[in-house]
């Protein structure tokens, strides 16, 4: 049984690190970069992880690789944002002549559910279409727009560079500043909000909404109902917590209409996204506390998205604030959540604190200044770390300036949020492995 979960957990270390080496092979390569001087070895490497793991954080100018190496980081990021549910369908249908096992199919529905059809190739079908026919049309969308405020030429890639990097939740933009040049077109940021929060849903959210819509079922599962509340519930309060507290500070200069626009695009972008309109090391000491939060959550389960996810954000808290029943269970509505739901969520959020405490820890000794590293240095090197752990993106300004270490700190601290937790999300034995029962004794807590 152990065997067998090794193997699932190295199908997808694989993956991603040979993902991951290619990438980086390809941005070392001259013809990749146009800056001066040459692109360093680490520096190619950091790249590569964080288009794979779709973080978006860079120690380079995105706008300084070729034409070549753009397109690269933009395979990258659409392998790379697919890989955790498409690869292990694909991988699964490829290597058993377009069948998959009941012990094979038990991995792809713990990001599908149960819900979804038996078929292995129809949820790869699924996941295909939905995909690139959400980021066609955003691709055209912002190419409307694009071909109006960037040189000629380059209207086409830019808009399918940025609708897919939006969808994968990557951040990376062809801009030097992002999307600040873009600060006061409410059309640009809507798209691109709308193709972040679509990717974030996750697929089968996707599917039990259409299924609904078309009657083909009579009521959203838990699961939806849990996604779409607490994405609108963090959308909402998390704007309205931007606007008032940067009202005076980043938006001072801004009229209503695009402090609003702002505010929720600040709100959206940091669960996991990266894109920025406004200067994150300018934002109040509350606006980066509140980002990191958002940062953590992420996204939700099946979806493109980081962060320990929506539902696991929701679960410790329903455990927190409502009382577990003697079965172990928390009721919600008119349903119940089991015991190793309820158990695996806590382990969860604990196994992505632990990540968090010593990617931050080991940042403090590489890039605080002895003695001198003030509360601001450490509030640059947490938010750091938070960004690399959600895989979102955003940055202080701490990113181009890390040392050697500290790039090395934050590769692994990517990689461990985009494919360590769900490797061990993965229980190390099968749930009809008939374990050894121990005796049961108490220990006071609290």
């Amino acid at each position: 049984m152990i065997r067998q979960r090794t193997s699932e957990r190295a199908a997808l270390f694989g993956y991603f690190l040979t993902l991951t080496a290619i990438g980086t092979i390809l941005l070392y390569l001259p013809a990749a970069w146009n800056g001066n001087p040459r692109l360093g070895l680490l520096d190619a490497l950091f790249t590569s992880v964080s288009a794979v793991c779709v973080t978006g954080l860079i120690t380079v100018d995105t706008a300084l690789y070729s034409s070549f190496g753009k397109g690269v980081i933009l395979f990258l990021i659409q392998f790379g944002g697919l890989g955790i549910l498409t690869f292990t369908t694909m991988f699964f249908v490829s290597v058993r002549d377009r069948k998959v096992s009941l012990r094979d199919m038990k991995m792809v529905k713990k990001y599908y559910l149960e819900s979804i059809e038996f078929q292995a190739h129809h949820i790869l079908r699924n996941i295909l279409v939905l995909t690139f026919s959400v980021e066609a049309v955003g691709a055209f969308l912002l190419w409307l727009r694009f071909r109006q405020t960037v040189p000629e030429g380059t209207a086409l890639f830019t808009a399918i560079f940025h609708s897919i990097s939006a969808f994968c939740n990557a951040g990376f933009s062809l801009f030097s500043d992002s999307l600040a040049g873009y600060a006061a077109d409410p059309y640009i940021l809507i798209i691109i909000m709308l193709l972040i929060i679509i990717g974030g849903l996750g697929f089968l959210v996707f599917k039990d909404v259409t299924n609904v819509f078309f009657k083909k079922k009579k009521r959203f599962s838990l699961h939806t109902i849990i996604v779409l509340v607490t994405t609108l519930a963090l959308i909402g309060i998390g704007a309205a917590a931007f606007y008032l507290m940067e009202y005076r500070n980043t938006l001072a200069e801004m009229g209503t209409g695009r402090k609003i626009v702002n505010a929720l695009f600040q709100s959206i972008t940091p669960r996991t996204a990266g894109f920025n309109t406004l200067d994150q090391n300018e934002l109040t000491g509350s606006s980066k506390f509140l980002t990191m939060i958002l940062m953590v959550i992420g996204g939700s389960p099946a979806s493109i998205a980081g962060g320990i996810k929506t539902t696991t954000f929701v679960i410790v808290l329903m455990a927190m604030l409502k009382e577990i029943d003697w079965h172990g269970r928390i009721r919600l509505r008119d349903r119940a959540l089991s015991q190793k739901t309820v158990t695996r969520s806590i382990l969860f959020m604990t196994k992505a604190v632990a990540i968090l405490v010593l990617s931050t820890f080991f940042l403090t000794l590489t890039e605080m200044n002895g003695a001198g590293g003030g509360t601001g240095q450490f509030m640059s090197i947490a938010f750091e770390s938070f960004s690399a752990f959600g895989t979102v993106g955003l940055s202080t300004g701490l990113t181009p300036e890390l040392s050697a270490a500290g790039k090395g700190i934050i590769i692994l601290t990517m990689f461990a949020g985009r494919v360590g937790l769900i490797s061990l999300s993965i229980p190390l034995f099968r749930d009809d492995h008939e374990e050894v029962e121990f005796p049961e004794e108490e220990v006071l807590i609290g």
